[in-house]
């Protein structure tokens, strides 16, 4: 099945090609503004990343894991930003975490919803009658200027838990501070979160990574594997699109020194070759990993740790590998994609800033060994 084929998930999507086509065209626009704003979030809405994991009888598309990830990889290779953005279209599964009805009273009204999130540090919260009274200070709330919903992390004296339980609120009740100036994934709209004095009913938390309310197989995939590789496939995105780039380039770009055109250049055949196979082989990788973990939880109604951990590290090895394709392709763009707001540099820097996230950094190939040799990993690693 191709990404192109599970685009639009199961109904149809008018001008999904007009669609991307004005993401890509809007990209130094939405880099200007450090966000995606709210008409281009409509946008992702009608594609459908919003509504990708709800289940249908709350009017979601109940799209797999390979399909939701084809869908941010198709929307990153127009602007890395913009599939960030839209990868939160994952909260629909981790929200599962949330009473059954209070989850049916947010998705059944709106399938669409937008949520973003800030977990960490979990802020201290008072209990009161009412629920929880939330104070404090979140960063990396990636999205919240789209968002109609917004969950900071929270700690409570009565519970002791490694995960951090998320309250969950409107986006106005909480004050957005616009602190994002990035190098890469720029208009991603990450600012921190302020939060004073707003009580939250203990019905709108959860504690993330807990068992969901609903028994759905897409509930059951690993909840943080999940959140690692949409993540990830941003950065096959960014790749695929500096690849594409060079390629229609190389030949018609000339050379001020007389030299002939890129692409009738041996070396640059080469290792246009390499990064090509490079990004093939991520891809591959990637996917075929999905799809063994959802067969086995349609088999079995979950992965084993082996499978858990091989959907993790399949997150970290396409997040460095795009990271490094990019990079290849930025070499190949000559001394022009030294130049400020060249495509290449904007798709290295931000494919090299998804291979930076906390799910998808260097540590995380530590974790995967550990796994491997049932030493003891990190809360939500396998």
């Amino acid at each position: 099945m191709t990404a192109q084929a599970t685009l639009a998930g199961s109904r149809p999507v008018a001008d999904r090609a007009a669609i991307l086509a004005r993401i890509r065209a809007r990209r130094a626009e939405f880099t200007a503004l450090h966000h995606v704003p709210c008409d281009a979030v409509a946008d992702l809405k009608a594609l459908g990343a919003y509504r990708a994991f709800v289940p249908e009888r709350f009017g979601g598309d109940a799209l797999t894991p390979a399909e939701f990830c084809a869908l941010i990889e198709e929307i990153s290779a127009a602007d890395a930003s913009t599939g960030w953005v839209a990868s939160f279209g994952v909260s629909a599964l981790y929200l599962g975490a949330l009473p059954a009805e209070t989850y049916a009273a947010i998705y059944g009204q709106d399938p669409d919803t937008v949520f973003a999130g800030a977990m960490f540090p979990p802020q201290a919260a008072r209990e009161t009658a009412g629920g929880y009274v939330v104070n404090g200070r979140w960063p990396w709330c990636s999205g919240v200027m789209g968002a109609d919903l917004v969950g900071v992390g929270i700690k409570l004296d009565s519970e002791a838990t490694p995960l951090p339980r998320v309250a969950v609120m409107p986006k106005s009740a909480v004050t957005v501070d616009e602190t994002w100036d990035s190098i890469g994934l720029s208009a991603t709209g990450s600012h921190d979160v302020v939060v004073e004095d707003v009580t939250v009913a203990p019905e709108l938390t959860f504690v993330r990574g807990s068992t969901p309310s609903f028994d759905d197989p897409v509930f059951r995939y690993p909840a943080m594997a999940i959140a690692s590789q949409v993540l990830a496939v941003v950065a096959l995105g960014a790749a695929r699109e500096a690849l594409d780039w060079v390629q229609e380039n190389s030949l018609s770009r000339a050379s001020i020194t007389g030299a002939a055109a890129p692409g009738a250049r041996p070396y640059v055949q080469s290792e246009f070759a390499k990064a090509k196979g490079l990004l093939a082989g991520a891809r591959a990788a990637f996917f075929d990993t999905i799809e063994e973990g959802w067969q086995q939880v349609l088999a079995d109604g979950e992965t084993d740790r082996d499978t858990h951990i091989r959907l993790r590290m399949a997150a970290t090895m396409a997040a460095r590998d795009g990271a490094e394709a990019a990079r290849r392709a930025f070499v190949l763009g000559g001394s022009g994609a030294m130049l400020a707001g060249h495509p290449l540099g904007r798709c290295m820097t931000d494919a090299a800033c998804v291979a930076q996230h906390a799910f998808l950094n260097e540590g995380t190939w530590t974790l995967a060994g550990a796994g491997f040799f049932d030493q003891p990993t990190a809360p939500g690693y396998p």
